[in-house]
């Protein structure tokens, strides 16, 4: 369980170590509160662009490919070489992603607005993961649960802020949002100066073991059942975060709000399994988080297609807190196999997380055009039966 920040990360918990915690949360809050923009105005994209399904997947794939393709490299090079004010410059991109789509004309600019904004989105996780890890006090998943949390509280909230504002008053009003980008900035750059102060503390200790626990072959093994889990995992998310609202909308009739606060009812969910996740790992073990939280899931997901309205909007939510409380045990563990590579192993599992979320937003897209979304939710049920693999996980909190 050590890594190069390892010493900065078992230091006594404190009001300036939970300040950190918070400060990187409220940006990650930020930072998918700006992304989510781009989902939440799907339906109005569609109708005022006259899009098909495949291009609303197209947009969702421009955006976390990009995201998805440059997280694991990022990573790498800050293991290599922390770059704490990378940060502001990451939610900077996103900014000018955002003002671009407020005023974009044509299908090619909004694609151009979604790649920005996940390029700020690939700079942003890696580092600031390694951040939350070093400001954890040794309780890892606790850490990167409410690190998490910020970014499922801005996903949950976005759907909402574009139903009320941005679809009353159009396009243009989603410039408003960089207001929250500068605020983002500022407390990332606050945050970076705490952080080039615990590195340079790091250095002067020297450095520490970064063994790995296990075999490379049996680690390398374990790495695969863990992306294949994420994979699972973001591809049922996908069918929500794209086409919940076009779901709700067409099986039951409902308005652009009123889908959107069914969306938000999810994303919500989503949030709270993500805060109970992290902790609850740190004291039972994440491999049983990772069994139930995606095995866990299957009946209610099975019955969601046929389900009234009121049913579907209960089982969302407890589909959303059941699996959203797999991502940080997933990520802890990986960190614990890999020891030292902190960003790295950060940068390819949100990288991972959002290059299959959009591969699986674009090939949903093409079955909904095809076959109807409603058989899209019906195909999707079947996903947590990949929640077996945990079966092949170890036990590390014995280790």
């Amino acid at each position: 369980m050590t890594d190069t920040t390892a010493p900065l990360a078992r230091n006594a918990l404190g009001t300036t170590t939970f300040a950190i915690i918070a400060a990187v949360s409220f940006c990650h809050m930020l930072n998918d509160v700006l992304q989510s923009m781009l989902s939440a105005i799907y339906p109005m994209l569609k109708e005022n662009y006259g899009l098909d399904f495949w291009q609303i997947g197209l947009l969702t794939l421009t955006f976390q490919v990009t995201a998805s393709l440059l997280q694991p490299v990022i990573g790498l090079v800050i293991d290599k070489r922390p770059m704490p004010y990378s940060l502001p410059v990451g939610m900077g991109s996103s900014l000018v992603g955002l003002l671009l789509l407020s005023v974009a004309h044509s299908y090619p600019m909004l694609l151009v607005g979604a790649a920005l904004i996940g390029i700020g989105s690939a700079v942003f996780h890696p580092e600031s993961s390694r951040v939350a890890r070093t400001a954890s006090g040794g309780r890892y998943g606790m850490a990167q649960s409410f690190f998490q949390v910020g970014g499922n509280f801005g996903q949950a909230i976005g759907p909402l802020l574009a139903a009320f504002i941005i679809v009353p008053r159009g396009q243009g009003s989603i410039a408003w949002f960089a207001l929250a980008a500068l605020v983002g900035i500022f407390v990332l750059y606050r945050v970076g100066r705490w952080y080039e102060q615990k590195r340079r503390a790091a250095v002067a200790r020297g450095p520490v073991s970064a063994a790995m626990p296990l075999s490379r072959q049996r680690t390398t093994a374990i790495l695969i059942v863990l992306m294949l889990l994420t994979f699972t995992k973001n591809i049922y998310t996908a069918a929500f975060s794209s086409y919940y609202t076009f779901f709700t909308m067409e099986r039951f009739g409902l308005s652009i709000e009123s889908a959107q606060i069914m969306l938000f009812l999810f994303l919500g969910a989503f949030a709270l399994g993500t805060v109970l996740g992290g902790p609850i790992g740190d004291r039972i073990g994440t491999k049983a988080v990772i069994w139930f939280s995606i095995l866990g899931a299957l009946p209610f997901s099975l019955a969601l297609p046929y389900v009234d309205l009121f049913w579907t909007g209960m089982l969302s939510v407890i589909i959303g807190l059941i699996m959203a409380s797999s991502f940080p045990a997933i990520l802890v563990m990986a960190q614990e196999l890999v020891p030292g590579r902190v960003g790295m192993v950060a940068g390819i599992f949100f990288g991972f997380a959002f290059g299959m979320g959009g591969i699986a937003a674009a090939v949903l897209g093409v079955i909904a055009d095809a076959r109807g979304i409603e058989y899209v939710y019906w195909l999707c049920s079947f996903l947590p039966l990949m929640g077996l693999l945990a079966i092949f996980l170890p036990n590390l909190r014995h280790r």
